[in-house]
């Protein structure tokens, strides 16, 4: 696995739109202005993609030949240190026809960082040109004043002074930015609680929660796990679509790193608990889970939608729980921040101790 330098003082960070730019929409245009005087005034310059601002494109900012243009420019040519996307978005899949993965895994190795609809590029990267890429905010999260600390926690990662990070006292069930207040910070008013499944036994927060695909429940105090693989995953519903097409190179990598196995993060944005199932079941017979050692769960979305008795975590569990190893529920991933920020493609190793949750990166 390649792992690029982390960001030095009065560096150089890149700004690119592969998925949705920060044009004139609120709160977008706002934060990316914002984040961009936060990290000036740390002493890093700035050079800005020529997407960023762009509106042309239909669900990313522009067409996917110039979002691809705009990767492989900032991937292959010398003109920043690190990348961070600017936003999520919807059809940032379409730019993957665009770009040269072999010039990326020939050029120096930078770091990438986004989330979201950019799983595109956060797991192409490790699993395409072995260079590992970091699954976190993207840029306008920047913006919010005052930083939540797991934008500070993330921005530790970039610049290399911290490798090892646990969950947050409490969540975001409902956000405050807007257009008439774009710069409000995370509405953390939930607290966090973790649960868990391992060998037939749910662990909740709550013991008088039914489950329908458990034998047992038990209190998640009791849930003690340690466990270590190399990290790989991120937006469900990104995941789904990639498998099976020529961007697919999962059993590759699973060989590749037999011996350490793979740790899968998942999280998911507009899936429901039928569809969390239908996407699991896809990449559960595409073989992609045959070397796991653990899953990591991320809140969903749609974190309290039940279908026909099933809700989102027990999506996982039915499809998950036949490999008899940890799947740890409701951590800090994904859609509802704050996210711990995670190295997709190095080794990972996850400490779970009742209602508390850490992940230690190793660059190996």
């Amino acid at each position: 696995m390649r792992y690029p330098d982390f960001l030095k003082d009065n560096g150089t960070i890149g700004f690119i739109a592969p998925s949705f730019g920060c044009a004139s929409l609120e709160p977008y245009f706002s934060r990316f202005k914002s984040a961009l005087d936060y990290f000036r005034s740390l002493g890093y310059s700035t050079v800005i993609g020529p997407n960023v601002y762009a509106e042309y494109g239909i669900g990313k900012s522009n067409t996917p030949e110039k979002c691809g243009e705009e990767i492989i420019d900032f991937f292959t040519e010398n003109k920043c240190d690190v990348i961070i996307s600017v936003g999520g978005g919807e059809t940032m899949c379409e730019d993957l026809a665009f770009v040269d993965f072999s010039k990326i895994a020939s050029s120096e190795p930078k770091w990438f960082l986004g989330y979201s609809d950019n799983t595109n590029l956060t797991f192409t990267l490790p699993t395409l040109c072995d260079t590992a890429a970091i699954y976190g905010p993207c840029a306008s999260s920047f913006g919010m004043k005052p930083l939540h600390p797991y934008l500070t926690d993330t921005f530790k990662l970039l610049t290399g002074k911290e490798m090892k990070f646990k969950n947050y006292d409490k969540w975001e069930a409902e956000s405050l930015s807007s257009e008439e207040n774009p710069l409000a910070t995370v509405n953390a008013t939930e607290p966090f609680t973790l649960s868990a499944y391992r060998n037939g036994i749910y662990y909740l927060n709550d013991t008088d929660t039914v489950s329908v695909n458990s034998s047992e429940k038990a209190h998640v105090d009791s849930f003690n796990s340690e466990f270590s693989g190399r990290l790989l995953g991120g937006c469900l519903d990104i995941l789904t679509i990639l498998c099976g097409t020529k961007f697919d190179k999962v059993k590759d990598f699973n060989e590749r790193y037999s011996d350490d196995g793979i740790i899968w993060y998942l999280e998911s944005c507009d899936l429901n608990p039928l569809s969390i199932t239908r996407s699991l079941w896809q990449l559960e017979n595409a073989g992609w889970f045959e070397k796991t050692k653990g899953f990591l769960i991320g809140r969903p979305l749609h974190i309290n939608e039940s279908i026909m008795g099933l809700d989102c975590r027990e999506a996982f569990i039915r499809i998950l729980k036949k490999h008899n190893i940890p799947i740890i529920l409701d951590i800090d991933l994904g859609h509802l921040p704050p996210q711990m920020p995670i190295i997709s493609g190095a080794i990972g190793n996850v400490s779970v101790n009742g209602n508390s949750i850490s992940i230690t990166h190793i660059l190996k």
